[in-house]
């Protein structure tokens, strides 16, 4: 602005010599003057007006702090085969590239609190977990919900599985009919995950013992839900549920420590060759999430896999 002021200064003091010389024209050299004044604050104005636009927050831009789960998690399992993360070496042995510098959770509630407290952070959360302390982003243009997975426009989805060993008491069996159930599978929906069908109506079967279900901190939200309407109308059985992983939850289910293991991912072979048997209980999506301050709203799996695998480390080089 002061540059401005100070052409117009000059050229009124050029236009007042000519007039007192009697130059020609003096009309038509203050019209030009006054016009070029307007351009160059005109000008000046947009500049400004583009600035203020990209400090208001278009586009992100900082160093990125990547939080990923436990080596353990079926989460982070499904989420680094679902992105081309986890790639197999020339051994054929399968290699999980998450960067070095990635921050580690232990569960899917410490994951969020972490990326709620961390403008420049991005994690991933069972989708049904997922509440309003973080933002899901859109994948390839899809938006992380049940109706786009049944769709299948949004492809990051994986099962919930239990698993048993031969063996089991009645009354887990019992708990597991109750599941599968139409009861049950409503539990299912209702807490915004993805039924995979039912069996029939449930009729309550009097049974008293315990129940001990163990493993995924993914499936337990569901599992405690699917718990309290299970134990409602069985009053004389107590279910007990263990948060841990999926690994975890599998490893107990074949050791005995638990009755029934929960998974948020495919069984391993190993697994199946220790004497699991899966049944797959619901379908989930894998939400990919920012802070809520963050601008970002979008991203393709290329753009994830690069960030996870530590190709990407400023949110500026995202294109």
């Amino acid at each position: 602005m002061k540059k401005t002021l100070a052409m117009v200064l000059a050229m009124g003091m050029t236009i007042a010599s000519l007039t007192a010389c009697g130059g020609s024209k003096p009309a038509e050299t203050t019209a030009a003057a006054t016009e070029a004044a307007k351009t160059e604050a005109a000008s000046e104005a947009d500049t400004k007006a583009e600035e203020t636009t990209e400090a208001a927050g278009g586009k992100a831009e900082g160093p990125i702090t990547v939080v990923s789960r436990e080596d353990g998690s079926g989460t982070r399992g499904a989420f680094i085969e679902l992105f081309g993360i986890e790639t197999k070496n020339d051994a054929g042995e399968k290699v999980d590239n998450t960067t070095e510098d990635a921050e580690i959770t232990n569960s899917t509630s410490v994951m969020m609190t972490t990326i709620a407290g961390n403008t420049g952070a991005i994690g991933y959360v069972s989708l049904g977990s997922l509440n309003d302390t973080v933002k899901a982003v859109n994948i390839d243009g899809a938006e992380a919900s049940v109706d786009a997975i049944k769709a299948g426009e949004y492809k990051v989805a994986r099962p919930f599985n239990i698993a048993v060993k031969d063996g089991l008491s009645d009354v887990a069996s019992d708990f597991i009919t109750f599941i599968m159930s139409e009861d049950g599978q409503k539990v299912v929906e209702d807490n915004g995950y993805i039924s995979q069908g039912n069996e029939g109506a449930y009729t309550a079967s009097g049974l008293k013992g315990k129940v001990v279900v163990a493993g995924s901190s993914s499936v337990t939200p569901v599992m405690e839900k699917l718990k309290e309407a299970y134990v409602a109308v069985n009053p004389d059985v107590e279910i007990e549920v263990q948060q841990s992983d999926s690994t975890t939850g599998m490893t107990s289910a074949i050791e005995g420590v638990c009755d029934i293991g929960m998974a948020s991912r495919d069984l391993k072979d190993s697994e199946l060759e220790a004497g699991l048997t899966p049944t797959v209980i619901a379908m989930d999506g894998i939400a990919v999430v920012v802070n809520n301050e963050s601008p970002v709203t979008e991203l393709t799996s290329e753009n994830v896999k690069d960030i996870f695998t530590g190709a990407i480390t400023d949110w500026a080089d995202v294109q």
